[in-house]
């Protein structure tokens, strides 16, 4: 039943406007054209990361009627799940991304994207899978070239280590604005998030595990 209903999510994906993968001619041909040629305005573009079933994307999309909004993950079963709640309630600033985070510069163009959500990725503890946690330089190096100067940077965890080494990390980078808590939920930036929650974070509060963020901007643009 399991699979039956996945490949089912997946026939309905490629038929979706609102999920762009590929196969579909609109995955090569929005590169640095979303906002005209898929959005149709000139809002900004906000990108959530490893967006799962999309918490944030269509949550922000709720809250912030002037802004668009692409959810990225490589789970097409999981963005079939936003795109969903999308249709359902008519968030027409809202699309899906089926891409690997790394190849993120072959769907955006140099400065396209205004502003970056990273909810609670994979920490990847192994030392020989630092590379792809998603606050390692090499990922840092990437959101760069893609933000717009001055662009925010939204990072949550439960992870203590990811957090510690996400923090170090940033001290070696070219940042400013930075803030951070390791306890949103007892810090003055909890409404900066307005209410929204991953099934993860829900998750990890009810077993007391208490909830890590940070957000800052590069000071120098590429």
């Amino acid at each position: 039943m399991y699979m039956r209903n996945k490949l089912q999510r997946f026939a309905d994906n490629t038929r979706r406007h609102n999920i762009i993968e590929p196969g579909k001619a609109t995955y090569t041909q929005l590169k640095g054209q979303w906002r005209t040629a898929y959005f149709s305005n000139s809002h900004d573009l906000v990108v959530e990361l490893g967006c799962g079933k999309g918490a944030y994307t269509v949550g922000l999309a709720q809250c912030f009627t002037n802004k668009n909004f692409v959810g990225v993950d490589i789970k097409g079963a999981r963005l079939w799940v936003g795109s969903s709640y999308a249709m359902a309630h008519q968030l027409h600033r809202v699309a899906f991304l089926r891409t690997k985070i790394e190849q993120l510069d072959q769907c955006f163009a140099p400065r396209e994207i205004s502003e970056l959500y990273i909810p609670f990725p994979d920490p990847r503890p192994r030392d020989r899978d630092e590379k792809r946690r998603l606050t390692s330089p090499r990922f840092l190096a990437l959101y760069r070239r893609l933000l717009q100067p001055g662009g925010f940077i939204h990072f949550k965890t439960d992870n203590d280590a990811l957090f510690a080494y996400t923090l170090a990390v940033l001290c070696a980078q070219p940042i400013k604005d930075l803030v951070y808590t390791e306890n949103l939920y007892q810090s003055e930036w909890l409404p900066a998030h307005y209410g929204i929650q991953t099934d993860y974070e829900r998750h990890f509060l009810s077993q007391g595990i208490t909830i890590k963020y940070l957000r800052f901007a590069f000071a120098i643009a590429p």
